[in-house]
Order: C-alpha cells, then sequence, then structure tokens
C-alpha cells in the first residue's frame, strides 16, 4: 500500500470542462470519485491534490474564487467522510518560470515537506494529462492515468503508458486487492 497518494483535481476528481473552473457551479465530482478519496482515508493513506489553476494567473478568476471553489469541494468530500491531508496548487501564469507548475514537481516537493512525507516509488500520482505523469516521474513517484477528463487523449499520444485506469475509483479498487 502506498503512504501517500497525490491527485490531479480536474479530470480526476471533478469533471474537466472545456475551460476553466472558475465558480463554484462550474464544479461538479466524478462519479465515485469523493468516495474513493474517502475509501483512502480510510486505509490511513495520506490524500493530497497538485493542482495548476493558471486561470488565476491569467485574470480568469482570482485566488479568493478559487478558494470558495476548494471550500465547495473539501465540503463536498467531507459529506462523503472524506479529507485531503494537503492542497498545493500553482497560480502562476504558464509563460512564468516558476519551479511549481507541473511538468515540474515543485507541487509534489511542497507536498513532500507539508505531509513529512519523502517521495518516491511509493507514492501514486494520480492523473490525466501528459504533464501529469511527466510530473510523478520527474519527483520519482509512480504515475497512474485515468480515462476520465483528458485520460483517454493522452492515452492515445503515449508511446509507453504507466498504468492505466477507467477513473480514480477503480485505482482504489486496484489498491483495495493488493
Amino acid at each position: 500500500m502506498p503512504r501517500l497518494v497525490i491527485l490531479d483535481r480536474d479530470g480526476v476528481i471533478n469533471a474537466d470542462p472545456n475551460g476553466y473552473i472558475s465558480r463554484v457551479e462550474d464544479w461538479s465530482a466524478l462519479p465515485g470519485s469523493l468516495e474513493a478519496i474517502a475509501a483512502l482515508n480510510q486505509k490511513g493513506i495520506l490524500v493530497a491534490l497538485a493542482s495548476n489553476q493558471s486561470g488565476v494567473g491569467r485574470g480568469f478568476f482570482d485566488e479568493a474564487m478559487l478558494m470558495k471553489i476548494t471550500a465547495h469541494m473539501k465540503k463536498c468530500l467531507a459529506e462523503k467522510g472524506g479529507h485531503f491531508d494537503h492542497i498545493a496548487y500553482c497560480l502562476h501564469h504558464p509563460n512564468e518560470d516558476c519551479a511549481c507548475r507541473k511538468p515540474k514537481p515543485g507541487l509534489l516537493e511542497q507536498i513532500s515537506r507539508a505531509l513529512n512525507c519523502p517521495l518516491g516509488p511509493e507514492v501514486l500520482f494520480v492523473g490525466d494529462s501528459a504533464k501529469d505523469i511527466l510530473t510523478a516521474e520527474a519527483a520519482g513517484c509512480t504515475p497512474i492515468l485515468v480515462r476520465t477528463g483528458n485520460g483517454e487523449n493522452t492515452l492515445k499520444t503515449l508511446i509507453k503508458p504507466p498504468a492505466v485506469f477507467d477513473d480514480l475509483a477503480a485505482v482504489v479498487r486496484a489498491l483495495s486487492a493488493v
């Protein structure tokens, strides 16, 4: 069992619209994702979120709105009996050369420090994009691709894909079988 599972947000936990989730009303959980996080919590596995949110850096919405969306997500998760142990966002514009924007490993390193949990192959990073896979590899973690969000399209572009699952719930079911 992994000690830590890091999740991308859009396309893994919630529906990923064409555009940005810039209002609370835009956020909706994917079927089974919140229950899957709660199941990880119940197993004593740390759960963190690592997400590029360049909509802030691009001026599409402000950090206060992102925090409202996050509070709504956390409330919905709590209603299912789950929680995040840490949330890390990159708010920078893609043209900024920050260390935290995926595919750089800065968000995962921030999570590692906050949770006092070293990164390595026993840490899973679940995402739906090539950036997520590259981020996991850059941090020395094990990448997992889900078919939700952009995952199906991402899968078509990969020469050597990592482990692939239909959705986050399927990842957690596979972990439970181990």
